[in-house]
């Protein structure tokens, strides 16, 4: 896609000088020769950057209209870059907008190859923020039809990954189709079968949740099918099994990959038939149950090693959510470190930096924990990094990258200070530079 420059300046041999150069360097470039036509010609279409002068009226030095030009352009566009053109008596004025956003300066007369490293610098940062833009809106969009027309038991979720895992658990969710939720451990798995079961026909039906990790190999079968008084040591009376309390609604087993191949093969059976007998006994029931599984195993590695059935798995399998770790959703740590607090305390600035740069091994789960330790061992109203508790090692955080949103908020917040804006991102000043030069961000 061609780029587009809009020239703002009185002096039509500069308007033309710009247009030659930008066109053999495949840039569309067009030119406006007052302040109130470039205005107009931003109104009417979209252009990728501005070269702007900052005087348009004979015998003006004070820069004082292209001052009012800038914040005017601002006005229409607050992202859009803008490139000031100035003599030297306007660097002090050229400096002022530098620190209210405006992308660079050059002093006339300009040297063509510095230029055009600041314009196509430029034009890639704002087609990446551009991008990025439309990203966020678009996920906001979709992200409220999700809020809007389903409901999510009060599930927390900010960031772009967990989209497609919830439009298809939405989307699946009203079917009797059996589902396995795939993921690690803590990352909230049973979160969305609860999602499965508020949208589908079984919302006010059973819903009986089973942790197939947390049962002995020799309990499972009697857990899930029941037992008849007698069938076994220890089997003083009859008891139903979680099939049958199920029945009409839906049963939820969590750590499928744990159940011993005995009982794959009557939950086989159950899924194909709906029939089963409780342990012990040779009278056959009946029910009707939808099946979620779930499991943090890889159950195709499993297979290889013949502890899961394949059968078994194919079945269970006709729909897979796969739900991705937290350190995959970094989006979602600081929402839902907000939804844990209870105490009314509040996270600084540097424990939140330290939430999104840990690695969070356990998941939702241990997050979950670190919030609440820490809100029992802040002193005071607001929670600091070091009441977290957690390693700062190398190996326990990730690579977090910072956007130029993040370099720009944080040069913002401390008035241009890099020193401070560094330490507010946990950057040292050394690594702050070399981000700005990255993004093309004046020093």
């Amino acid at each position: 896609m061609q780029h587009k420059i809009l020239v703002i300046d009185d002096n039509t041999d500069v308007i033309k000088a710009l247009k030659i150069l930008f066109l053999i360097n495949d840039i569309d470039c067009e030119g406006a020769d007052s302040p109130e036509q470039g205005l107009a010609m931003l109104q009417a279409q979209d252009y990728d950057l501005v070269i702007q002068d900052m005087n348009f009226t004979s015998d003006t030095t004070s820069g004082e209209e292209g001052k009012a030009l800038y914040h005017q352009i601002r006005a229409l566009n607050p992202d859009l870059p803008i490139i000031l053109l100035t003599a030297w008596a306007q660097l002090e004025m050229a400096v002022e907008l530098i620190k209210h956003g405006a992308a660079d300066y050059i002093a006339k007369p300009w040297q063509d190859d510095k230029l055009l490293s600041s314009v196509n610098n430029l034009l890639e940062m704002y087609q990446l923020q551009q991008s990025q833009t439309r990203s966020k809106k678009q996920f906001k969009l979709r992200r409220d039809k999700l809020c809007s027309e389903y409901d999510l038991s009060g599930l927390i979720f900010a960031d772009q990954a967990m989209l497609p895992l919830l439009e298809t658990a939405t989307q699946v969710a009203c079917s009797d189709a059996q589902v396995l939720i795939t993921g690690p451990n803590g990352a909230g798995k049973e979160k969305i079968a609860e999602l499965l079961v508020a949208n589908s026909a079984y919302r006010d039906k059973p819903f009986i949740r089973v942790n197939a990790g947390a049962l002995p190999a020799e309990l499972i079968e009697a857990e899930l099918f029941g037992v008849v008084s007698g069938a076994y040591t220890g089997a003083t009376k009859s008891r139903e099994g979680r099939f049958a309390a199920a029945d009409g609604g839906t049963l939820f087993l969590d750590e499928i990959g744990n159940l011993p191949l005995t009982g794959q093969q009557k939950l086989l059976r159950v899924l194909q038939t709906g029939e089963f007998e409780a342990v012990g006994s040779s009278k056959t029931q009946k029910v009707k149950v939808r099946v979620i599984s779930a499991t943090n195993a890889n159950l195709n590695e499993a297979i290889a090693r013949g502890t899961f059935r394949q059968d078994l798995y194919y079945r269970l399998n006709m729909i897979e959510l796969r739900l991705p770790p937290l350190a995959e959703r970094p989006d979602d740590i600081i929402p839902l470190a907000h939804h844990f607090l209870t105490s009314g305390k509040l996270l600084s600035d540097g424990a939140q930096r330290l939430l999104k740069r840990y690695a969070w091994p356990g998941n939702v789960r241990e997050l979950q924990n670190v919030i609440g330790r820490a809100e029992l061992l802040a002193c005071g109203e607001q929670i600091e990094a070091t009441d977290l508790g957690l390693s700062t090692s190398a190996s326990a955080m990730v690579n977090h990258e910072f956007s130029i949103e993040d370099i720009t908020q944080a040069l913002d917040k401390h008035q241009g200070n890099v020193t401070h804006a560094a330490k507010s991102l946990g950057l040292s000043r050394q690594a702050m530079y070399r981000r700005m030069d990255k993004f093309g961000l004046k020093r």
